[in-house]
């Protein structure tokens, strides 16, 4: 499997309603230190409607100014409508949202 696919493989787990950060996502993936290739991955995501890479925000919660299906707004809207909701400063507030780690296992 190469290392797009690992990436693909650990943003399918992430619950509707939830949110991950790069840095969840790489180490899941496979290496901690791939934070910028998770981002280059989802901006190359062949299949959206699967790979739902707008469950994926920064380590603070800030959504990706390039998103690669429109934009920030286009993030907002999505995370929107499976109830997650934005600080006023247009974050995600990970304590609320962000997923556990036992939430991203794989089950056994």
């Amino acid at each position: 499997m190469n290392t797009f696919e690992k990436i693909y493989q650990q943003v399918r787990r992430i619950p509707k309603g939830k949110v991950a950060t790069y840095g969840q996502i790489a180490a899941l993936a496979g290496n901690p230190h791939w934070s910028r290739v998770v981002g280059y991955a989802l901006h190359v995501n062949p299949d959206p409607a699967t790979i739902k890479c707008h469950r994926v925000v920064n380590r603070f919660g800030g959504l990706s100014e390039a998103f690669a299906f429109g934009g920030q707004n286009e993030q907002a809207r999505l995370l929107a409508e499976e109830g997650v909701e934005l600080s006023a400063d247009g974050t995600v507030d990970l304590k609320r949202y962000g997923v556990t780690p036992q939430e991203l296992l794989p089950a056994d």
